[in-house]
């Protein structure tokens, strides 16, 4: 059986992402603030930490859990994200330091403290998104998202050439619009044509099975602008 470790499962496609994992007989450790959503499900195969990502000693838990309990991991996704949505001239410099904790520095420290548990064909997913290519369309209020998401764009390219020789594969999926709650703190309204089941479908069969294909690549999974 292989373990997944998935961020930001308390709503939206980590949520859903939990389920499948765990529906498919696979070791899952879900981590979010809130692990009661988790919890309530009483899944199999299923640990649901509470963790904040930007705090270090929080960190601690995963590390702590995977030691004693796994001593390997085939699979992280990092698909916890914060947006705050802004004109630029309100934004300050704790809302962008609010938004690279937990988009950028706890994906960089979460991936750093889990490399002696990955081994060779282990898989790292990092969820950003679309705002965060460059040369795509961008949309106002978006300053501190987009530009993390783009940070975490670059840091995956790093890792992936870091990492070739340990083979371990980090991938970047880029997302369009997906039907869930930050999309409707962003775009209030918008109706996107793919749901938070459907996109978590996707990011399963790639989390499990990108890394024969790709590695240190952007893949945009987008249909829409947004």
């Amino acid at each position: 059986m292989k373990n997944i470790i998935i961020t930001g499962t308390s709503r939206g496609i980590g949520f859903e992402l939990a389920q499948l994992f765990s529906k498919n007989n696979y070791n899952v450790l879900a981590l979010s603030r809130n692990a009661e959503p988790i919890n309530a499900l009483n899944l199999k195969n299923t640990t649901s930490l509470s963790v904040d990502l930007s705090v270090e000693n929080d960190l601690k838990k995963v590390t702590d859990f995977v030691s004693k309990n796994w001593k390997q991991v085939d699979v992280l996704i990092n698909n916890a994200g914060k947006l705050i949505s802004k004109p630029f001239t309100n934004l300050s410099s704790k809302d962008f330091l609010d938004v690279y904790n937990v988009n950028v520095f706890a994906v960089a420290e979460l991936t750093r403290l889990l490399i002696p548990f990955l081994k060779p064909k282990s898989h790292v997913v990092t969820i950003s998104s679309m705002g965060g290519v460059q040369g795509s369309m961008k949309f106002p209020g978006l300053a501190a998202y987009s530009s993390a998401k783009g940070a975490v764009i670059t840091l995956t390219e790093l890792l992936a050439e870091e990492y070739k020789e340990q083979q371990i594969a980090f991938n970047v999926l880029a997302l369009g619009a997906v039907q869930t709650e930050m999309l409707e703190e962003a775009f209030p309204g918008y109706q996107a044509p793919i749901s938070a089941n459907e996109m978590a479908d996707y990011i399963y069969n790639f989390a499990l099975t990108g890394n024969k294909f790709y590695n240190g690549k952007i893949l945009e999974v987008s249909s829409t602008t947004p």
